[in-house]
């Protein structure tokens, strides 16, 4: 029993100590305070713990470091105090801890080679860097040595061998002849990771005398090169030509061919080797192989996979690279050389080591005098790290005693600090493959509160959106901060505001009230400060008419309008822009203040346009399509989609590919731009058609890639910018080979149906994909992580497989193998998939709420054993449900809510509660089978919150002086009811409010009878209800007494109330007289003004008006006698006006306004000339000069004169000039002065002259047609006539119904519109 209660006292001292660790004070990264406030020393820079410098330039060894006051720096050299005052070579940057070591003047880098390490000290503590190795780089030459020349038989294996000599750091090695070009590699010769070079198989043309190793060393920016290396290959031709010059013609001996050898890995030797590598580092495995043909390297991890997004296969995948390794990496890489003739493998067992690594590097902690906190230094590798701590760089057994602090191994616990504990601790975490250093200082300071933000800021945000109000501080112990709002506000609570732990106060839906000036306040033991800001609520910008969607001619015009309301005190910028773009840089396009005209319209203008108001606070936009259309086209060349290909041949048939060629057909004006080919497998898919590939227009021949045991035939489909043609004929029909499948089923899973079973499914190779016959599939499991072998069963071509009898949710590994009746598929890879689920076992444990407030509640458990879940985890379930409202003890209808949280949480908020009610929940478990039982019912209770609103108010009984008021209880109390709260204040004639009189009313009354009223008054009333929280929102109502006994009126409750009859004797009225319903009919300078009128009868009207949105004052005008209606006379046209009615008296009442707009003035009516003065009298006159003339003539022909016209007429007549018929006489085209205000177009469908340009006599009997010898009449502008008529030769009708007209593109606009 005691030793329970020390191991919950440990515990309860851990987590006490980790939450004062986190409440620890977090210093604000502000200039001037930092400046200001002294601290422990950081260090900021220092060089890399392996430095290697270059022996010919200066060694500079970074430290440098931060504090207050500024630290002082020394060193040590070879762990001993470094006097750099007695060494004239070495110097300190001033300000810094910085060595410059002098080579170039005389130094040597190797003298100075050692660990260096550096200490930075004030006051507070002394901070410590790591431990710098110099070592000075290393370049050195090559040994000589004789180099024999190399002489090999073809298609042997050879290796030349580099040995550079040892660098600091070691060289880069590469290969290149004596033109210093590198020498090409492949899979047959290429550079191993030691340098040298390797021939799998050597060829003729590998021989040559320049084979030259280099070494590159960065750091002395030097080349060293060795010697050159011979290599002379023999040939098998050449040496049995040299034997057989030697030899008898009775010798029958020769050198054999080159015959082919199966592989023999050169690198690495043997069946097995070992590779320790560091975690986080690059791995990298070799193997490289002889043989003939050239093998081919493949690497596989037994027992796993090889690491996806991290393997990279470099030099012809000789060397497997996996990058960032980590201690799931061990394990045996193979590597398996292969050619035709057999493999080789070789197995290499990678084990990983880490140097430490940190998993919780400890941090700066300050602290107040008095308080706890800790240091936590926790880090891991292989073999495990052993932690030791410094103070100040000294050890920490031999520091000097600090009673504050306690070392418990990777921990350091201070309790009850003072400023004297301030230090800089270090942490030392080391095994044999290398240390971590880190500094963690602990600050002990007292200081009063500061305020860093800055006085008086302003904030300036959008109603109904958040606004944030910073107060932004620092002291020590923390301070508390606290917000008011006004000069003498109460302090901010509630649940309109959200409090960060920054000081930032948040309102989350700030509306135009939250305006105003908002004071933080901070303060702790040592001083109090405070700082205001203020806050402005600006209305929200908005487009009150937005761009509607258009669609116009080309070469019209078009505009867009974006109409917006803004704050006013907010400068609005208006944006326009084409299809998210900048309009173009075009002057057809203009930019109004409300509006987007753009002018000639073309094709390119089609697109969608936006309005975007910017300003210094919001934003908005609205959208608007334009559709730019065409007259109908002149007639144009015909474009068209291609004729299909044709003649389609295949030549060249191998088990794999073949050759496919085709002629295109016609293009139809429109250049093709690729084909598309197309299979059919005749064998498994007959009729269905499938993508193969496309290639370019200009192509008409592919090489196209097969799929073994498929009947293929092609087609081909040509593409232009129209758009694709009919397909082409089919081609010949090619089976191809049954060969192994290539792939092996996708989308392996494994899923359990049941508790007892596991359903492994897949997706089925497709007809073509089986390469054979006889398609089937093996399937294979055996679970996870338990030595069991793999248990196979082979099943036709389906794609599911129950394995029954399998444990409750274990994982499994499942692999799926394709074969046909020639072979399997390729090794397949594994998937890891679960037996069925099951309900889950247990319920969650030591559930807890946490009552928020009166509707918020949050609810703790325990998480369950992941065992016990027997499936995924989905999350937990609360269901709570309100068992009784504690103000009405009545239990109703038990209505039970369920919230989910997802994943693994153990905590959740339950919202929407209702105050001073008892509630129940419980929590469950939910995998994919269901959920799981549920924990025991936990039961809490909501406190009290304030009431609703009464649920009516009712005045009645009016007298001189009183009124009777009556209410009922609130709907929802929230609590226990202490009181009602009644305000009530008189309104003048005016609706000014007079003083307000409150009265407090005990909770049990439910009517109330005020006496002592004024006569004839108007009372506005304020109803409230009380719990122990608050006051509830408030109901309203207005009422009047009396003006004498015999008038009453009927006054009207919040909610339906039914009322007792009144007696007939009672004068009812409306509750105040009103003008409603204003309406106007207004014409170009005139406007009928109307309205509905409810109230004492005799009231002297008038109506008051003036120009909308103009400041002058209203114009008034008095109607007689009791009249609603009014006419306002001598309005300007066009104009808006804003309106409304009032009635004058004591009662001194207005209607609301109304808004009008007088018609545009009537445009001036075009002049009839044919009804002009001057025009009748001229044409008098001329037909007087006609009458004259032709009086003359008659004279002169009495007299024996000749008009030799007629006779001339008769002499010389046309045959083709028939005289004008009363049914044939055939005109020209007539236009009037009125036809020249429309547009110069011919006459339409419908016009006086028919469609055989034929006028019947009854239509032409005055036409001045026979004076005139033209086909076009017309009038100057003086009204004389300039026109020559005459007949014309007679046309044949047109066919049909078809006007003779001429096409027209306005005519063509005229009949789109």
């Amino acid at each position: 029993m005691m030793r329970k209660k020390s191991i919950s006292a440990s515990k309860a001292s851990l987590v006490l100590f980790l939450c004062q660790m986190i409440s620890a004070l977090e210093v604000p990264l502000d200039s001037k305070l930092l400046e200001e406030l002294s601290q422990p020393p950081t260090i900021t820079q220092q060089s890399p713990k392996d430095y290697i410098v270059d022996p010919r330039e200066n060694i500079v060894i970074q430290c440098e470091a931060k504090g207050k006051p500024p630290p002082s720096f020394s060193w040590t050299r070879n762990g001993t105090h470094f006097d750099i005052d007695k060494d004239a070579q070495v110097t300190m940057k001033p300000n810094s801890g910085t060595l410059v070591i002098n080579i170039m003047n005389g130094g040597k880098a190797e003298a100075y080679e050692g660990v260096y390490q550096c200490t930075a000290r004030n006051e507070r503590g002394a901070a410590i860097s790591n431990n710098i190795v110099i070592r000075p780089s290393r370049s050195p030459l090559w040994t000589k040595e004789k180099l024999e020349p190399n002489q090999v038989r073809e298609g042997d294996s050879l290796v030349l061998h580099c040995r550079p000599p040892v660098g600091l750091p070691p060289p880069i090695i590469f290969w290149m002849d004596n033109a210093f070009q590198r020498l090409p590699q492949s899979e047959r010769v290429s550079q191993g990771l030691n340098g040298d070079l390797y021939f799998s198989n050597v060829q003729p043309e590998d021989t040559r005398e320049d084979y030259i190793c280099y070494a590159r060393f960065n750091h002395t920016q030097t080349i060293q090169q060795k010697q050159p290396i011979s290599v002379k290959v023999f040939s098998m031709d050449s040496l049995n030509d040299t034997i057989a010059a030697n030899l008898s013609d009775t010798d029958i001996y020769g050198a054999k061919p080159v015959t082919e050898r199966q592989p023999v890995l050169l690198t690495p030797t043997g069946s097995t080797s070992t590779k320790v590598e560091l975690r986080g580092n690059v791995l990298l495995l070799e193997c490289i192989a002889a043989g003939l043909p050239t093998p081919v390297i493949r690497w596989i991890k037994e027992g796993g996979e090889l690491p996806a997004n991290r393997t990279f296969f470099e030099n012809f995948k000789k060397t497997l690279k996996i990058i960032d390794v980590s201690e799931a990496d061990s394990g045996n890489y193979k590597c398996i050389a292969r050619n035709i003739l057999g493999s080789a493998h070789h197995v290499i067992s990678v084990t990983v080591k880490a140097a430490p690594y940190w998993i919780t590097a400890p941090r700066n902690l300050v602290l107040s005098p008095g308080e706890d906190g800790t240091l936590i230094c926790r880090a891991n590798g292989n073999p495990k790290p052993n932690i030791s701590w410094l103070a100040n760089g000294v050890p920490i057994a031999i520091a000097p005693e600090d009673p504050s602090r306690k070392v418990d191994g990777d921990t350091i616990i201070f309790s009850h600090v003072q400023e004297r504990s301030s230090a800089v601790y270090q942490c030392n975490a080391s095994n044999e493959y290398g240390y971590l250093l880190a500094n963690a200082f602990v600050n002990v300071l007292a200081e009063p509160p500061r305020i860093l933000t800055s006085a008086n800021k302003l904030y300036q945000v959008i109603s109904d959106s958040p606004a944030l109000l910073d107060c932004a501080y620092f002291g020590s112990p923390k301070p508390e901060i606290e917000w008011f709002k006004g000069v003498k506000g109460s302090i901010l609570r509630g649940n309109e505001y959200i409090f960060h732990d920054n000081g930032t106060l948040e309102i989350p839906v700030a509306q135009k009230d939250s305006t105003g000036t908002y004071t933080c306040v901070a303060r702790n033991e040592l001083g109090k400060i405070q700082n205001e800001v203020q806050l402005e609520v600006k209305d929200p910008t908005m487009i009150i008419k937005q761009p509607e969607y258009k669609v116009v001619q080309r070469y019209g015009q078009v505009s867009f309008e974006c109409i917006i309301k803004h704050d006013s005190t907010l400068l609005p910028a208006v944006i326009w822009l084409k299809d998210n773009d900048e309009l173009p840089d075009d002057e057809r396009f203009l930019v109004g203040k409300d509006n987007l005209t753009i002018m000639n319209v073309t094709d390119r203008d089609d697109g969608t346009y936006t309005c975007i108001v910017n300003t210094t606070l919001d934003s908005v936009s609205a959208s608007a399509v334009l559709t730019v259309v065409a007259a109908p086209p002149t007639p144009a060349i015909i474009y068209a989609r291609p004729n299909p290909p044709f003649d389609l041949e295949l030549t060249g048939q191998l088990e794999r590919s073949v050759e496919l060629s085709w002629i295109p057909g016609d293009e139809n004006n429109s250049p093709i731009t690729n084909f598309v080919i197309e299979y059919e497998d005749g064998l498994h898919e007959p009729g269905v058609w499938h993508y193969q590939t496309e290639v370019p227009g200009t192509q008409t021949t592919v090489q196209l890639k097969l799929s073994p045991y498929v009947n293929y035939s092609f087609r081909v489909i040509a593409v232009n910018e129209i758009g694709r043609s009919q397909p082409s004929e089919p081609s010949e029909q090619y089976l191809t080979k049954s060969a192994n499948p290539d792939e092996n089923p996708s989308n392996v899973q494994g899923i359990g149906s049941e508790p007892d079973n596991l359903v492994i499914t897949w997706e089925s190779l497709k007809g073509f994909q089986s390469n054979g016959p006889g398609l089937q599939y093996k399937v294979s499991w055996r679970q996870k992580d338990v030595d069991d072998e793999w248990t196979s069963v082979i099943v036709a071509n389906v794609s599911k497989y129950i394995v029954s009898g399998t444990p409750t949710f274990v994982p499994y590994e499942i692999k799926v193998q394709a074969l046909n009746d020639l072979g399997y598929a390729p090794e397949p890879s594994e998937v890891i998939g679960h037996s069925g689920e099951d309900l889950p076992m247990v319920a969650p444990g030591n559930v807890q709420v946490h009552v928020v407030n009166s509707t918020l509640a949050k609810v703790h458990w325990d998480p369950v054993p992941l065992k016990t879940v027997r499936g995924h985890l989905q999350g937990y379930k609360v269901y709570y449900w309100k068992v009784q409202s504690l103000s009405r003890r009545s239990r109703r209808h038990v209505e039970k809510k369920i919230l989910t949280f997802r994943g693994n949480k153990t905590f959740g908020m339950l919202p929407g509660l209702e105050p001073y009610s008892s509630y129940k929940l419980n929590v469950r478990v939910v995998n994919g089978k269901g959920e799981g039982p549920a924990s025991p019912d936990k039961v809490f209770k909501t406190p009290e919150g304030v009431p609703s609103s009464p649920s009516f108010l009712k005045i009645t009984n009016p007298t001189l002086d009183s009124l009777t008021l009556e209410w009922g209880s609130p709907t929802h109390p929230n609590g226990v009811l202490t009181s009602y709260i009644l305000k009530f204040q008189p309104i003048n004639n005016t609706h000014e409010l007079g003083p307000l009189v409150e009265i407090r009313i005990p909770a049990n009354e439910s009517s109330l009878i005020l006496k002592n009223l004024n006569y004839s008054t108007r009372y506005k009333f304020y109803f409230n209800a009380q719990t122990s929280v608050g006051s509830g929102s408030q109901i309203t109502e207005e009422a009047v007494t009396i003006m004498d006994e015999g008038y009453s009126e009927t006054l009207f409750a919040t909610s339906p109330v039914m009322h007792t009859v009144r007696p007939t004797f009672y004068k009812v009225q409306p509750l105040y007289p009103r003008i409603r319903n204003v309406t106007t009919a207004a014409a170009e300078t005139y406007a009928n003004i109307s309205w509905e009128y409810e109230g004492p009868d005799h009231a002297n009207f008038y109506v008051e008006y003036g120009v909308a949105g103009s400041k002058e004052d209203w114009k008034k005008e008095i109607v007689n006698g009791s009249r609603s209606f009014f006419v306002l006379k001598g309005l300007t046209p066009g104009t808006a006006y804003k309106v409304r009615v009032g009635a004058e008296g004591l009662s001194g009442f207005r209607s609301s306004e109304d808004v009008f707009e007088t018609g545009p003035a009537m445009a001036s009516r075009q002049v009839d000339i044919a009804t002009q003065g001057w025009f009748i009298g001229l044409m008098c006159a001329v037909a007087l000069l006609i009458l004259i003339l032709l009086i003359v003539c008659f004279i002169r022909r009495n007299k024996g004169g000749k008009y030799p016209v007629k006779e001339k007429e008769d002499a010389h007549a046309d045959p083709e000039i028939q005289p004008m018929k009363e049914d044939d006489g055939t005109f020209g085209e007539y236009r009037s002065l009125e036809s020249d205000a429309e547009d110069h177009k011919p006459l339409k469908k419908g016009s006086r002259t028919p469609s055989d340009r034929t006028v019947k006599k009854e239509d032409s009997d005055d036409s001045l047609v026979d004076y005139g010898e033209g086909v076009n009449g017309q009038f100057n502008e003086d009204g004389s006539f300039i026109g020559q008529y005459s007949g014309k030769k007679e046309k044949e009708p047109a066919e049909g119904n078809e006007s003779s007209e001429a096409p027209s593109p306005v005519n063509a606009m005229n009949s789109f519109v």
